[in-house]
């Protein structure tokens, strides 16, 4: 939008104009400062910086309506980009341009003959044309700097990948924020994704050391990613060739602690409820190793995994006099019990995996039954016992 038609009284009117750019410069600053407490405050943007930004663009939307065709675009680029590297909110810059538009269109009626004023009106689409044709560019060259300075900083990466990650409520109004989100973190496309919580070995330590290097280097593969105290997440692009069990492949040798993956998805929006499957996934996963599950792999254990408190809660009601063993009796008692399950209720089986006799098996097994109340020959008793095996496993209250 570089050569609105408007009428000539109103060009005439804006030639007048120009040359008292310096000082309409400073009182649309004053303007600004009035209403925008941001701008008032100028501790990111000084009032110098401010009214020189002003001047400017004052010119550029005068100079256009006066006809001039040569208006430099450097101007709006040059704020749009100065405000992205100071880290201004972009809805502090959009009401500043949308205020300083207002300004504009106030002064044009102030300083117009009455016979041009009648011609305002009609032309004031145009007006306001150039108006928000100059908020455009300032808006592409913001938007093209915060994405630079994104994959320049980690910690405003970490911030993007929250706004993902932490629930935002991404409506009409907020659809277009999500999308320049992903292009800032380079997930922008039509692939599905997947959400990955790898729990910390130390607090602030990787789960999975250089994840974002590794999937881009090796398998040019897209991710964002967060890390803090006890959590490194982040979303990853799936694409043709490479799905779920390539990934789950490729985070296998670099995994240091517990890794949970969700389901995949494919809309940004619902990277908040992949996170909570990832999570519980990563719950599910066995305290202490370096076991990466994917949701909904284990039913019951992502169901416990998902009520800790309802976990608790059934392992004290059925194993509380086998907890209360020391640690070595009772590793020994779970251990046995556990490989007993897995051995179909094979004595024989297990005996011969945890390389004793028979008879220590069944005389461990027995004493369980005391201690718990539970007849293992009966399935309700053994399911029972099963399900407050894996509340153990997974609240880390016993061995492995």
């Amino acid at each position: 939008m570089r050569d609105p038609e408007v009428a000539p009284e109103v060009q005439a009117l804006s030639r007048r104009l120009l040359p008292d750019s310096d000082a309409l410069g400073i009182r649309m600053a004053e303007r600004i400062c009035a209403e925008i407490p941001f701008y008032a405050e100028g501790a990111i943007v000084s009032f110098d910086e401010l009214v020189t930004s002003c001047t400017d663009n004052l010119r550029y939307v005068l100079g256009i309506l006066a006809g001039d065709t040569r208006a430099d675009l450097d101007s709006p680029r040059t704020t749009g980009t100065a405000r992205a590297e100071q880290g201004v909110s972009y809805a502090a810059v959009l009401q500043a341009f949308r205020m300083g538009g207002r300004f504009i269109w106030e002064l044009l009626v102030e300083r117009a003959e009455p016979d041009e004023r009648e011609l305002l009106l009609p032309a004031a689409a145009d007006i306001w044309a150039v108006s928000d044709d100059l908020a455009s560019h300032v808006t592409e060259a913001y938007r093209a700097a915060l994405a630079d300075r994104a994959r320049r900083d980690e910690q405003m990466r970490s911030v993007l990948v929250g706004s993902l990650l932490d629930g935002h409520d991404f409506t009409d109004t907020t659809a277009e924020q999500l999308w320049e989100t992903a292009g800032m973190l380079d997930l922008d496309g039509s692939n599905d994704y997947v959400v990955i919580a790898a729990e910390t070995p130390a607090p602030g330590a990787e789960g999975l050391r250089d994840v974002e290097q590794v999937l881009r280097r090796r398998h040019d593969v897209a991710s964002a990613w967060r890390l803090e105290q006890d959590f490194q997440e982040g979303v990853v692009v799936l694409r043709p060739g490479f799905a779920v069990e390539r990934l789950v492949t490729a985070l296998a040798d670099i995994t240091t602690a517990r890794v949970g993956v969700s389901t995949p998805f494919g809309r940004l929006d619902r990277a908040a409820d992949a996170r909570r499957q990832a999570r519980i996934a990563c719950a599910a996963a066995t305290p202490g190793t370096r076991e990466l599950l994917r949701f909904g792999e284990r039913p019951l254990a992502m169901l416990l995994a998902s009520s800790p408190d309802q976990a608790r809660s059934l392992l004290e009601g059925v194993l509380a006099p086998v907890m209360e063993l020391s640690d070595d009796d009772r590793t020994v008692l779970l251990e046995t019990a556990r490989t007993w399950l897995a051995a179909d209720g094979s004595t024989s089986d297990a005996a011969a995996q945890l390389h004793l006799h028979r008879n220590t098996v069944r005389y461990r097994l027995q004493r369980l039954e005391t201690l718990t109340g539970r007849d293992l020959a009966r399935p309700i008793d053994a399911a029972e016992l099963y399900v407050a095996l894996e509340c153990a496993r997974i609240l880390g209250s016993s061995g492995p």
